[in-house]
């Protein structure tokens, strides 16, 4: 280990410099370290929190608004009053407008007249199911982007959705299941199976251990085979196609308050593991390599993400049936504004996801006045369209 810096790099020789002798524990790979007796670089990343976070964000996109001087917590906050603004929104319009303190009034249990028992019974269940399902399909978008480490990944590519449909539609051509609730278990049985089915096909690999592209692939074609059962059956029993022909336009009336309840235990669970995940998520969004070398345990981590993409798109799609762009185009534009840390990825998903679908079922009750459109096709017409254009951007187009 002698001669200048040029000799290593095939320049002309320099004079000799004298041989340093190395430590008995140092390996080659680890002269940075000679200093600190050759610790192992990998002890400067013990703790997988808050330091993964921090590495993430300071190697990756801050984005458009995190560059600013203002804390994340704030533009937050921020979401957070716009999600009341629209909450707010949503129990005032439809096919009869209610005045904000008529709604504040029947909200407080003083009101007892037609207008009161709209707002109760009609638009606070729709209103709660557009909250929880748009925050659960947004969070669920933004797991599975950074398992795949794929920006434009959707959550329905773990066969989920695929699942809960051909589920319903085998239920009730052939076992006679026709009331909502029937329909809902038999959803959340069905997605639950197929991304069990997809984990463990995944997972019959060399490496024992089910890999996002492996994860990808077995979940699209196992998805398009359960589409292609569902759309057999609907076509062979009318009365299927009959029943399906609504829940999978993804409307969120004819809701009552019971049946929400029965999903919201679920999707808070789903939200909790995210925001487990979400630390040792900034490490994976890394690579494979990268992620064991800071500690985390990728078997575990990728379980957990598809038990909480499983519980998150389930329930959504049992009750609120398919609805797309959700969980594709939040995340996105999330990681646009606000950066690539995954804390604060899923944090900002799981509001403006709910600010996004009660946004979407709002207008869509007076696009077609006195009609209704399906929040579902409102939110097709408005990402599709968008999701162009931010993909088209570089800024928006990495993890």
């Amino acid at each position: 280990m002698s001669g200048s810096a040029s000799d290593r790099h095939g320049g002309r020789p320099g004079p000799a410099t004298p041989a340093v002798p190395i430590a008995k524990d140092e390996r080659p790979g680890q002269a940075a370290d000679g200093a600190q007796g050759g610790r192992p670089a990998r002890a400067a990343d013990g703790a997988q929190g808050g330091r993964l976070a921090r590495a993430a964000a300071a190697g990756g996109a801050s984005g458009r608004l995190g560059r600013a001087a203002v804390p994340p917590v704030v533009w937050l906050f921020g979401c957070v009053v716009l999600l009341l603004a629209a909450v707010l929104l949503s129990l005032m319009v439809g096919a009869a407008p209610i005045s904000p303190g008529t709604v504040l009034t029947a909200l407080a249990g003083e009101a007892h007249s037609v207008e009161a028992r709209t707002v109760l019974e009609l638009r606070v269940p729709r209103t709660i199911l557009a909250l929880a399902a748009g925050a659960g399909l947004a969070v669920a978008g933004a797991l599975i982007q950074a398992l795949t480490r794929n920006p434009l990944a959707d959550p329905g590519i773990l066969g989920v959705n695929a699942g809960a449909g051909f589920a319903v539609a085998l239920a009730v051509a052939f076992l006679g299941v026709s009331g909502l609730p029937g329909r809902i278990a038999a959803a959340l049985a069905g997605a639950a199976a197929a991304a069990a089915v997809v984990y463990l096909l995944g997972s019959m690999s060399r490496t024992r251990t089910a890999g996002p592209i492996t994860l990808v692939l077995v979940g699209l074609a196992f998805g398009a085979v359960l589409q292609g059962l569902a759309g057999a059956i609907t076509m062979l029993r009318p009365q299927a196609f009959t029943l399906m022909r609504h829940w999978e336009t993804g409307a969120l009336n004819d809701r009552t308050l019971a049946m929400v309840v029965q999903i919201l235990p679920l999707i808070g669970v789903g939200l909790a593991v995210a925001f487990v995940l979400a630390p040792s998520l900034n490490a994976v969004v890394l690579g494979d390599g990268p992620a064991r070398a800071l500690g985390v345990r990728l078997g575990p981590v990728r379980a957990g993400v598809v038990v909480a993409v499983t519980l998150l798109c389930g329930a959504t799609t049992a009750l609120a049936g398919p609805i797309g762009f959700a969980g594709l185009m939040i995340p996105h534009v999330v990681r646009w504004l606000f950066g690539v840390d995954q804390r604060w990825i899923a944090a900002f998903s799981a509001v403006l996801g709910a600010v996004l679908l009660l946004v979407a079922d709002t207008a869509g009750r007076v696009v077609l006045w006195p009609g209704e459109l399906p929040a579902g096709i409102v939110t097709a017409f408005v990402g599709a369209p968008f999701l162009i254009v931010l993909a088209r951007r570089k800024e928006a187009s990495g993890l």
